[in-house]
């Protein structure tokens, strides 16, 4: 099977760091560094981030305050299999909210 899975990592507003339940997730947060969201799909990164837009299996964060796609951040873990882009996911997340990130993943 080839391998069709990607990663990607939308920016959020910062109006994000108002909600308490992000906040209680990311008691590490630095100021003045970026939120964002990351997340896996068998889609491309750019179809994925117009469905969240769209509402449709949208996750509420990226539907409200995403503002776009920060490919610099994963293009180049793609495409990859299932079992990889499940474990990638969740290295990004955890490297990126080691260097202060404020992370949301669903």
């Amino acid at each position: 099977m080839r391998p069709h899975h990607h990663v990607y990592v939308v920016e959020l507003s910062k109006d994000v760091l108002r909600v308490a339940k992000f906040m209680k997730c990311n008691p590490g947060y630095v100021d003045g560094k970026p939120c964002v969201y990351v997340g896996m799909t068998g889609l491309s990164p750019d179809l994925r981030f117009d469905k969240h837009k769209a509402g449709i299996q949208a996750n509420a964060y990226v539907l409200k305050y995403g503002l776009r796609l920060l490919p610099d951040l994963f293009e180049g873990f793609n495409p990859m299999t299932y079992k990889d882009a499940v474990e990638r996911e969740i290295e990004i997340g955890i490297d990126l909210r080691s260097a202060g990130f404020g992370v949301w993943q669903a």
